[in-house]
């Protein structure tokens, strides 16, 4: 998809300029890596370890017949021993549940550091959300168009809340931007109405816009409109700041 480049038109306005971010850049690089177990089972694997577990269940309660309980025994056996044969220790995997959770939450949800308090540039698109209680316009930024709707939400620091300045607000949901301004790691959770229903919006970071630029579609062309000041109109043929468009 080709962006137009910036072309100034009518009044010149001082364009904020932030470190360029890509989504990446967003978790806690720190927390990232760990082990993980079940990651490195194969389908087939992971099928046989959540069926040991549906039996194991079923033998623990007293339901089933004694043909039936006969039949769940020979089959746990015969999942236990395939596992084995893989080298997978089913008790030792079961008890590494708790400690694979807790590190897959930390990456999820852990912001970088560096960013903190940073004036930053990302590119995403914006779900409009209810104001702040003080009046303040409220969107949620995300790195894939359909996220929060048709798709699942991402994971809290791939998700960002932002203070909109009076300059903008968008005007429909997954609408493509580019903004700037300062990040912060400031946890935040809002049961909201998207386009599917009600969803907990939990975001890591907060923004506070300085600027905004919007892709908007202008007969069968994209161009950038810039959201600062007068919301200068943009057009042209080059491509802005290195950024990549993800529609």
């Amino acid at each position: 998809m080709t962006i137009l480049a910036l072309a100034l038109c009518g009044p010149s306005a001082a364009v904020v300029q932030g470190v360029a971010l890509d989504w990446s850049d967003l978790p806690d690089p720190s927390v990232q890596v760990f082990d993980d177990p079940y990651r490195d089972l194969s389908p087939e694997q992971f099928d046989d370890v959540l069926f040991a577990v549906r039996l194991r269940g079923r033998l623990h309660q007293d339901v089933g017949s004694p043909e039936e309980r006969l039949k769940w025994q020979e089959l746990l056996i015969e999942t236990e021993d395939a596992l084995a044969s893989d080298g997978i220790d089913i008790d030792w995997l079961l008890d590494q549940r708790n400690v694979v959770a807790q590190n897959r939450e930390r990456a999820g949800t852990a912001g970088n550091p560096e960013f903190d308090g940073q004036t930053v540039t990302l590119a995403g698109f914006a779900i409009p959300a209810p104001p702040d209680a003080d009046g303040n316009a409220i969107a949620y930024l995300v790195p894939q168009r359909g996220m929060c709707s048709h798709m699942p939400p991402p994971p809290p620091n791939q998700m960002i809340r932002v203070r909109l300045n009076e300059d903008w607000t968008p005007s429909y949901v997954h609408e493509p931007v580019r903004l700037t301004g300062k990040l912060t790691i400031d946890p935040s959770e809002q049961n909201m109405m998207v386009v599917d229903g009600f969803l907990p919006m939990r975001a890591t970071f907060l923004l506070d816009t300085d600027s905004v630029e919007t892709l908007e579609t202008q007969g069968e062309r994209l161009e950038w409109t810039q959201g600062i000041a007068d919301r200068i109109r943009a057009a042209g043929n080059r491509k802005t700041g290195g950024s990549k468009a993800s529609e």
